[in-house]
């Protein structure tokens, strides 16, 4: 029995993990954004003709805010490649746009089962929680994601934000 492309995809040898294992070592900034795009092109990548196809619609239909179009490619995705942390990833952020955040949730957490390094996913979770006040779920997914991505811009905001107001201000 062979592995199936998404689970090639997640092994550790596989080009978006070694991406990641370098990201949370970045010496700079500007190393880290590098990284970033390659990590953002490899979990677009699916390796599939037919899953690209659609991951590139459900994309594009996105950006242009066609999200019921763009929902209905990252569920095919999911039918077809239901291991594909990506699919799963971007179709939370159709739900999180759309305002569905308990349905966003969901996809955000079976993203971060297949790939727990996502930290876009965390960044998703972040946001969400923030915004309905769960201030400390909010606060420790900002952490998760500057494990994963030291110079994320968003997260090191989110914990400045918020660490005063659970932990307290120094004297």
């Amino acid at each position: 029995m062979g592995l199936t492309h998404s689970a090639l995809a997640d092994s550790p040898t596989s080009p978006a993990q070694r991406l990641l294992d370098k990201l949370a070592v970045a010496k700079t900034e500007q190393e880290a954004n590098f990284l970033y795009q390659d990590i953002i092109a490899a979990w677009l990548d699916s390796g599939g003709p037919t899953v690209d196809i659609l991951m590139q619609r459900g994309v594009d239909a996105h950006g242009h805010e066609d999200l019921d179009l763009a929902r209905d490619m990252f569920d095919r995705i999911i039918l077809i490649e239901p291991d594909l942390a990506e699919a799963w990833y971007r179709r939370g952020t159709v739900f999180y746009a759309q305002g569905k955040f308990d349905e966003a949730i969901l996809d955000f957490e079976q993203t971060l089962k297949l790939e727990p390094r996502h930290f876009e996913a965390w960044l998703g979770l972040a946001a969400i929680f923030e915004g309905v006040e769960h201030r400390e779920a909010a606060l420790n997914a900002y952490r998760q994601v500057l494990i994963y991505h030291p110079y994320s811009r968003f997260a090191k905001q989110g914990v400045t934000r918020l660490e005063p107001l659970i932990e307290g201000r120094a004297l």
